[in-house]
């Protein structure tokens, strides 16, 4: 199921990984000739692939998202 990318983040090797809109992510590593993808060298080249669309098999295999940690915020009481 093709998911456009959101945002990224580096894995904990630092590897860049895709965030997808649908809660999963992938990897999205720069290494000739196997992988040819030097866009994700620079902070320009990963803002300019935000929205372009990856296939994503977990979507395809049916595997829900991950579960987030929810993100603590201020409190406005």
């Amino acid at each position: 199921m093709w998911q456009p990318i959101v945002g990224f983040h580096r894995d904990e090797h630092g590897d860049w990984v895709a965030d997808l809109a649908c809660g999963h992510g992938q990897h999205v590593r720069h290494r000739p000739p196997w992988f040819n993808r030097p866009w994700v060298e620079t902070e320009q080249g990963r803002r300019d692939m935000l929205g372009t669309t990856l296939w994503c098999k977990r979507c395809e295999d049916g595997e829900p998202p991950p579960e987030k940690t929810p993100i603590a915020t201020g409190s406005s009481a």
